[in-house]
């Protein structure tokens, strides 16, 4: 049987409310180790689907960071962020699980068709700091997907989550790929990678924000029943054969 390999973003997608303590925790990185007040900057930078490395370097290039500098300390920035967030991020994050995201994640359990993985932009650290606080961590494996910290470009994300979830010979069949997330850079990272996207409109862009997507859904609800149209949840179709080429 041929596995569908679903990569969720996670806010927006899965949570919501969570932004913010992230924000504040990456205020505090930028003061910890560059010493840079975020107040002074001016310039409004769009955050939307990009990563947390990507986040921080666009920030401190607008106040006057050189690229050496970020680079050299991308790491202790990413440390910093991590240990701040951990502070500032609620306890008990299960009421900011999306409307019907619990019982897509049940649904998607007990399919024999599916894998699970996660294709976010936040620092693998903080991403499972959230889905652990907000109780739906173990709908997801350990060592797979792809995060902020493995690369700051979102779009180089999903060919790192489909090496990771194949075969040491190849990664995972582009074509047994789904990306799902709720942003326009969701959709260009899986258009970049060759992928298929499902777009969710539960964050901040609405449906026709989202039309570059293979197919958009309202909510949780109504991508439980796309997935089901594009055949998760279904007997395997012996027209199709094997799994494709990567």
């Amino acid at each position: 049987m041929t596995l569908v390999l679903l990569l969720f973003d996670i806010d927006g997608t899965l949570l919501e409310g969570t932004t913010r303590p992230v924000a504040e925790a990456m205020r505090t990185a930028l003061a910890d180790v560059h010493g840079v007040d975020t107040s002074a900057i001016r310039t409004q930078i769009d955050t939307s689907g990009r990563t947390d490395g990507e986040i921080a370097r666009a920030i401190l290039l607008d106040a006057g960071v050189c690229a050496e500098r970020i680079d050299a300390l991308a790491d202790r920035m990413r440390e910093s962020c991590c240990r701040a967030i951990a502070r500032l991020l609620p306890d008990d994050l299960s009421s900011a699980v999306l409307p019907g995201v619990r019982e897509l994640l049940e649904w998607l359990a007990v399919q024999d068709d599916t894998r699970l993985g996660l294709l976010a932009g936040n620092y693998e650290a903080t991403a499972w700091l959230k889905l652990e606080r907000a109780g739906i961590s173990d709908a997801f494996a350990r060592g797979q997907g792809a995060f902020g910290s493995d690369a700051e470009d979102r779009s180089a994300l999903p060919e790192i989550a489909r090496r990771r979830a194949g075969s040491g010979a190849a990664p995972y069949p582009r074509r047994e790929t789904i990306v799902i997330g709720d942003t326009p850079r969701d959709i260009s990272c899986a258009r970049a990678d060759g992928v298929r996207c499902v777009a969710v409109a539960s964050g901040p862009f609405p449906p026709e924000a989202l039309a570059g997507a293979d197919a958009v859904a309202r909510d949780a609800v109504e991508l439980r029943r796309i997935l089901a149209d594009v055949g998760v949840g279904r007997p395997p179709d012996p027209a199709r054969g094997a799994a494709t080429a990567p």
